[in-house]
């Protein structure tokens, strides 16, 4: 078995993934409150 060696890792595609993660989840949170104010505002 290779020896593993820190920091060697490729890890573009999990740093892609991440981000992508975080800004879906970030405008998912925003579209949530919007939708929450809208119907405290309009009492349905």
């Amino acid at each position: 078995m290779a020896e593993h060696k820190h920091g060697e890792m490729n890890i573009d595609v999990q740093e892609k993934t991440y981000v992508g993660f975080i800004n879906y989840t970030k405008w998912s949170v925003i579209v949530i409150l919007a939708l929450l104010v809208f119907l405290a505002l309009f009492n349905s």
